[in-house]
């Protein structure tokens, strides 16, 4: 099945903003930074089907920047794992969509996510499985700038490249900005591609909101054999919305119904650009 990216793009971020402006908290400037990755991942690059969510054969994606669960609720209600009609339910008590992503809540999750750091850890575990069953699925995982910042990710990083984990593919949403501000300023991350192409791993430098570039990345990561592959993907907090754009201010703060409309009347008029 062929898909409409570009509107896919803008449909998501719709979601993300309408989500957390329901909950009234949330966080929408790393989900926006995320868009276009998500959206080449589950409508154009990964192996797995809606009505299989348990599918031993489907490719794994696991969210480390847990986080950023409206964009994951967002591509997965608009892959048809589960009824869009949930998405305003986020943070709700009850319901299945949690302020962080829920592995036995809902279904296409592969990993709860939360705690910041460990997702690349999972992700090797998976791909070891998928090694040791005789499986070919690939796992994907989805890391931030100022995550990285964490000690765990260069031990997993040190662990993927030791046994040669090729099936493995992390993104680095890296957008600049943390929590309390830019991420230079708290914990300087760079010169990200070169750490990891230290630690043994073949490094993709991508503009992380041109679908074109992503598509071609996640090839070249998938033809990569003997080692890990990683994405830097350079993108912007916030994406797509002008106020909110490299604001650390929107890492966590849901937007009030002057701003939700102002934000989705831009959405309206133009989209995003790199979205070819």
């Amino acid at each position: 099945m062929s898909y409409d990216l570009p509107a896919l793009c803008r449909q998501v971020r719709r979601d993300i903003l309408t989500m957390t402006h329901a909950a009234g908290s949330g966080h929408p400037g790393g989900s926006l930074s995320a868009v276009e990755i998500l959206v080449t991942l589950y409508f154009d690059q990964m192996h797995l089907d809606p009505a299989h969510p348990e599918d031993p054969n489907r490719d794994r994606f696991l969210l480390s920047k847990g986080h950023a669960a409206p964009v994951l609720y967002s591509a997965l209600a608009r892959r048809g794992f589960f009824d869009p009609a949930l998405l305003p339910t986020l943070r709700q008590l009850d319901s299945p969509l949690q302020g962080h992503p829920h592995r036995e809540k809902l279904p296409g999750l592969d990993c709860s996510s939360g705690s910041l750091g460990q997702g690349l850890s999972v992700a090797n575990g998976l791909a070891l499985a998928a090694r040791r069953t005789g499986r070919s699925y690939r796992t994907y995982c989805l890391l931030g700038d100022g995550e990285v910042q964490e000690g765990q990710i260069w031990e997993a990083a040190m662990t993927a490249a030791q046994f040669s984990l090729d099936n493995v593919c992390a993104v680095v949403d890296d957008n600049g900005v943390q929590l309390d501000g830019p991420t230079k300023d708290i914990m300087d991350v760079e010169p990200l591609g070169a750490k990891f192409a230290a630690f043994g791993w073949e490094v993709l430098d991508v503009d992380g909101h041109s679908l074109a570039a992503l598509r071609d990345a996640f090839r070249i990561a998938a033809a990569t054999q003997g080692r890990p592959t990683v994405l830097i993907a350079h993108t912007v907090k916030g994406k797509g919305v002008s106020f909110m754009e490299g604001q650390a201010a929107w890492h966590g703060k849901a937007p009030n119904d002057q701003e939700l409309a102002a934000a989705l009347a831009e959405l309206a008029e133009g989209g995003t650009p790199h979205e070819a």
